[in-house]
């Protein structure tokens, strides 16, 4: 796990002092070690850096900018391909010779083999970029699910990328300036969707593509993508639910592989207790698990936690949380953001206390809900799709116009944007389910939120609905929810909260064979009778404590409503007044941010609006600092 960097150039624009300043702004990322490489080939440059840490192969072997003396190739690489010593033993019996024990060497020599194909052959979460000699070509490329992020630019025939937009800003390469339709995104969801990012300019590559590079030109290629099957399988179901649990066996103990500590973050839900009572299964010694707790009964679920740590005998932490800790951490987290988003403060804050107890890797129940059919979006939004098929178009306006005259709270407002909505499509039902700000309040707070802006803010998740068409509803949803909030929001958190403490998480329940499993499955295995997360529930079920499986569901957040209506008040009060001196004063309208606050006050929004508006202000307010210069090798 790392952080990568670099560029190929052929303008002379790029160099050095590029090359060390995208460095330098990931160095968290990688703690044991950093490399920085410029490869020369005639007018052309390629810079590669990398900031290490160490998880296989804690030698200096795994190295990196790391170089193929037989392919003359190089390679920088962030992630883990948990197969990596099969697909070794594979290559050693086609001749192929290693001098490390670690997966990057792998990757690099399965490349050098198999070319771009090389890629069917990875498991796991990896974002790569391989300078080929021969090719004279550029090839980055990201993992299936968009667990590890990558980024770049393209400007005068020059390319930039990077782990993170950060990275890609300290080149000097571009200017920082605000993506007008990454604001309006942000507004409508809380993060910003990919492909946009943050700044104008710099883009995300899409989970499943890889992208080559030339002087004389770019080609994005998709080399994997979930579909839904024309039949599902209507199979036995004790059948399905045997090879999901050995498909989730096999899942865990891969990412099991590593030559440090590995730890559990705990939550007391199903999905993290899944994850811990497998790897007891599997005879995983001491296995670590830590908690959240925090004083106010309505968000503590230590109960849970407490009972699984104590079934499966984990060497279980708790981390008590309270208003003073939650304000001194916020700050740091803000920092931590490459990009601003409404989440992420949690996984902050379990990161920082893992890292401190000395691990270097956790696994994480993220991706359950997704694939299994946990949310209650499952249900809803099949429900409000019916809803608008029942209600005349000319009725649900009449209905909307009246509503929209009210000072009404979020569920009417979202009843609203869904009555008005110009079609019966499931486009605006997902939609509203994860909206935070409704169309209607975007333009009022942008001020320049005409429907332009909006549209071509809607284009990503529409482009994600299209290719939906056909699916059977369970699956829809699924793929919505993997493609939207766990990309945009619950993936991007967790990478740049727990890489600043220079912590790996490892999410098995995203595993792509697993995930392909499940789509070929038909609906009644994954919601029977409404009960979510029947299948897996019922692969597991001498596992799971009772109390766990019967369990109310209950997010993973922190008591924000009350600590902004106590300690945190100030804070954001004072920022709402002075909204015309900040960062984003040209782009958002001040009094009506003013509003939004005014309404949670009154009870009649939630936490989360105003969160977002005070986290987007403070982030675009925030100062990078960059550590000292780096020394580079010169290599031809």
């Amino acid at each position: 796990m790392c952080g990568i960097a670099g560029f190929a150039d052929s303008t002379g624009s790029l160099g050095v002092e590029a090359l060390a300043g995208a460095s330098r702004a990931i160095a968290h990322r990688g703690p044991d070690d950093s490399g920085l490489q410029i490869v020369r080939s005639g007018r052309l440059q390629i810079g590669l850096a990398n900031r290490r840490l160490a998880i296989l192969d804690l030698s200096p072997a795994g190295h990196q900018p790391m170089h193929d003396p037989e392919t003359g190739n190089w390679i920088v690489y962030n992630g883990e391909v948990y197969n990596f010593a099969e697909i070794r033993r594979c290559l050693e019996a086609d001749g192929v010779g290693f001098i490390s024990h670690c997966d990057t060497e792998v990757i690099l020599k399965a490349y050098g083999r198999w070319g771009t194909a090389c890629l069917q052959y990875f498991r796991g979460m990896f974002a790569f970029a391989i300078w080929d000699r021969e090719q004279q070509q550029l090839f980055l490329a990201r993992d299936r699910l968009g667990v590890k992020p990558l980024y770049y630019a393209i400007k005068d025939g020059a390319i930039v990328f990077g782990s993170e937009v950060r990275s890609i800003l300290a080149s000097g390469f571009i200017p920082g300036r605000l993506n007008e339709t990454a604001l309006a995104q942000y507004l409508g969801f809380g993060s910003i969707c990919e492909p946009e990012t943050i700044i104008d300019g710099v883009a995300a590559l899409a989970p499943g593509h890889c992208l080559l590079w030339k002087t004389n030109g770019i080609k994005d290629v998709k080399y994997w993508e979930l579909r839904s099957p024309a039949e599902p399988d209507s199979g036995d179901s004790k059948q399905v639910e045997r090879k999901v649990a050995e498909l989730l066996e096999e899942a865990i103990s891969l990412r099991c592989i590593s030559d440090v500590p590995i730890g559990v973050f705990l939550s007391g839900g199903i999905d993290s207790s899944v994850v811990v009572g497998v790897l007891h299964r599997l005879g995983t010694p001491h296995i670590g698990t830590f908690s959240l707790v925090f004083k106010e009964q309505d968000y503590t679920e230590v109960s849970f936690s407490r009972t699984v740590a104590q079934r499966f005998r984990t060497d279980h932490s708790e981390i008590l949380v309270s208003q003073s800790d939650a304000i001194d951490a916020i700050p740091h987290a803000l920092r931590a953001m490459d990009q601003p988003s409404i989440d992420g403060i949690n996984t902050f804050m379990i990161s920082r206390e893992a890292r401190g107890a000395g691990f270097k890797v956790a696994l994480s129940g993220l991706g359950g809900d997704e694939v299994f059919a946990g949310y209650e979006t499952f249900l809803s939004v099949p429900r409000m799709e019916k809803l608008r098929r029942f209600v005349p178009r000319y009725f649900g306006g009449a209905i909307g116009r009246g509503l929209r005259a009210l000072d009404c709270s979020d569920k009417v407002r979202k009843f609203h944007t869904l009555l008005e909505g110009d079609s019966a499509s499931p486009v605006p039902s997902y939609a509203v389910t994860r909206m935070l700000f409704t169309p209607e309040q975007q333009r009022m707070i942008l001020k320049r939120g005409g429907n332009g802006i909006l549209d071509r803010a809607a284009q990503p998740l529409q482009a994600t609905i299209a290719h939906t068409q056909g699916f059977d509803d369970i699956n829809r949803i699924s793929y919505l929810e993997l493609r939207n909030y766990m990309l945009n929001t619950l993936l991007r958190d967790t990478d740049c909260m727990s890489m600043a403490h220079g912590l790996e998480i490892r999410v098995p329940l995203l595993d792509h064979k697993l995930v392909e499993y499940l789509f070929a499955q038909a609906a009644g295995l994954k919601l029977r009778r409404g009960l979510p997360k029947y299948l897996l529930i019922s692969a597991v079920r001498d596992l799971l404590p009772p109390a766990v499986v019967h369990r109310s569901k209950r997010g993973f957040t922190l008591p924000f409503e009350h600590w902004l209506h106590d300690q945190l008040r100030d804070q954001l009060e004072q920022q709402f007044l002075e909204w015309e001196d900040g960062p984003l004063a040209g782009y958002m309208d001040g009094h009506a941010v003013r509003r939004i606050w005014n309404l949670f006050l009154s009870h009649r929004t939630s936490w989360s609006r105003p969160w977002a508006l005070y986290v987007l202000n403070q982030w675009c307010a925030a100062n990078i600092h960059l550590p000292a210069d780096c020394e580079v090798e010169i290599a031809s």
